[in-house]
């Protein structure tokens, strides 16, 4: 009884090894994310395998009766829509669950948008941290990343085309606009676009449409300078807004941080609102 942990394509459908590939053909089932999507991927290499649906909604069900499944001696292969499972993908639960009744948990590794993207990002690859999707809301999101702020490591974060915009706004905002940073979106797929520059750049890009809002993005941002702390500007223009109106607040900010005033202004906005 063995759970198989399998990589597939993250846009290319070559980017598939022949270990993958022979792995899916020889299990008497596949766990898939989403088995309409998956069976496209079945039907070009020709893999007749059972497919049963595994994700973020059926989780803790399904993975029950998969642990059964593989207890009564079923060979189990667990993929995702693409890319290497459980990395900001459904999975964790199988395999800790597998692994402590003795199940078998075999990795056959391949594509990964993350590792994909930071071999071309340009930035520091020695430290990174993944954090996986930001928060969707403002507010929580903009408390994510005051906290990895000071991080010294390469931020590394998927983000969707609905909000890409947003995220690279309040990345702006709260690490500062001129922090260095590359956005790659559909890696390996035919409108493949990676692009670098300073977060104020990438976010008038996607803005302007010069970085399209469609497809999976991975954002790398490179880590804060280990020199000292850097101003806060959220929390210098939430303290300065309780005294000034927004303009006088951006103007003072913007002294003290070197930070542009228009940026200033609308951070302002964006809190009184």
């Amino acid at each position: 009884m063995k759970l198989y942990i399998v990589a597939t394509p993250i846009g290319n459908l070559e980017d598939f090894t022949f270990r993958a590939i022979s792995t899916l053909k020889s299990v008497d089932l596949i766990a898939a994310e989403d088995t309409r999507h998956s069976r496209t991927l079945m039907q070009h290499y020709g893999i007749e395998t059972p497919l049963v649906a595994y994700h973020d909604h059926n989780e803790n069900e399904a993975s029950e009766g998969l642990i059964a499944r593989l207890q009564a001696g079923t060979s189990i292969a667990l993929i995702s829509d693409a890319g290497t499972p459980l990395i900001s993908d459904p999975g964790y639960r199988l395999v800790k669950l597998a692994r402590s009744v003795g199940v078998e948990v075999v990795t056959i590794p391949g594509a990964s948008a993350l590792t994909a993207a930071l071999s071309i990002s340009g930035l520091a690859t020695d430290r990174f941290l993944f954090i996986g999707f930001l928060p969707s809301k403002q507010q929580a999101r903009q408390k994510a990343l005051k906290e990895l702020s000071q991080e010294t490591a390469t931020l590394v974060c998927y983000e969707s085309r609905h909000r890409i915009s947003d995220s690279l706004r309040d990345m702006a905002l709260v690490l500062g606009d001129d922090r260095r940073a590359t956005v790659a979106r559909e890696l390996t797929k035919r409108f493949e676009q990676t692009r670098q520059g300073t977060l104020g750049e990438l976010s008038a890009a996607v803005n302007n449409q010069e970085i399209v809002e469609k497809g999976e993005f991975v954002v790398m941002i490179e880590g804060a300078s280990e020199a000292g702390p850097s101003y806060d500007h959220i929390t210098l223009m939430q303290a300065l807004l309780e005294e000034l109106p927004p303009r006088k607040a951006a103007g003072v900010v913007s002294q003290i941080t070197g930070e542009s005033r228009k940026t200033l202004y609308d951070i302002a906005i964006s809190l009184k609102k």
